[in-house]
């Protein structure tokens, strides 16, 4: 198996665009040459990557394609809930995904599951918010939906994007990397934008990689154990060499594990400066 930096550095034309409409800008001033974008990561991103697509068709852009890898939440939370093994006490459901799609799909995981979900926003006070309210519903032994970031997220999302994510994307079902095949928890191209698959268009649609045997990612997603209790925490599994998808992502509970906790151990003239404070 690669990654797209290992390739690179074989000599492979792998470039680091802001956003995908960059890559639809590659493909227009090189047209002789095809260009992939690859579009990851969960609803947040996904309106982006579905606006570049329906632009490339409209201007009749040929040689762009979209390698499609976006997971949706509601279902990865419904998966882990009903896991016999599950230790997941609450969710703080991502503020920014939620700023996307609204808070209607959550209401239903609440009932069926009875867990505390909060809507919470990304800054430490934003985050200190949310653990505060779940804990206090654990507490009180209740479980509803709140939401603690209501300056960004109303309780319908977005609709423009929502809209143009029904037209461009349809659901799927998604292997995730831990946990395995998910019903209905991804996205794949509409039918009418098959053009623009590049699954379809490079025939790569089978194409699978092996998961460590040695990675236990998957059960920190579940709760089942803390990041330092995998043997290749911090060993053969870094951000630099990560094996799972807790530690590729800098918000995955491996990543922040390894950061924070190396930090804790640090020399206190390795560690950041405490910020200097202000008066009001």
């Amino acid at each position: 198996s690669s990654d797209l930096f290992r390739v690179k550095s074989a000599g492979g034309d792998v470039r680091v665009v802001y956003s995908p409409l960059d890559a639809l800008n590659l493909a227009r001033a090189n047209p002789d040459r095809q260009v992939v974008f690859f579009g990851i990561g969960f609803e947040t991103t996904a309106p982006a990557n579905a606006m570049t697509v329906y632009q490339a068709q409209r201007l009749g852009i040929d040689n762009f394609s979209l390698l499609v890898s976006h997971v949706l939440v509601p279902p990865a939370i419904a998966a882990i809930m009903e896991s016999p093994t599950c230790r997941v006490q609450g969710f703080l459901a991502a503020g920014h995904v939620c700023s996307v799609m609204g808070t209607a799909q959550y209401p239903p995981l609440v009932d069926r599951y009875g867990v505390p979900i909060v809507v919470t926003g990304f800054e430490p006070l934003d985050i200190l918010e949310g653990i505060r309210r779940t804990v206090l519903q654990l507490e009180q032994g209740r479980a509803e939906l709140e939401n603690a970031y209501p300056r960004v997220v109303p309780p319908d999302g977005n609709p423009a994007a929502k809209a143009m994510l029904a037209d461009v994307f349809a659901v799927t079902d998604r292997s995730w990397r831990g946990i395995g095949m998910i019903p209905a928890s991804g996205w794949r191209l509409a039918d009418k934008y098959r053009d623009y698959d590049a699954e379809v268009r490079f025939d790569v649609g089978g194409i699978r990689t092996e998961e460590s045997s040695i990675c236990r990612s998957g059960e920190v997603l579940q709760g089942l154990i803390k990041p330092h209790e995998c043997a290749a925490f911090g060993k053969e599994c870094t951000p630099r060499n990560p094996l799972g998808a807790t530690m590729v992502s800098s918000e995955g509970a491996c990543a922040a594990y390894y950061l924070y906790r190396r930090l804790e151990h640090a020399p206190a003239a390795e560690r950041a400066p405490e910020p200097a404070s202000v008066g009001r």
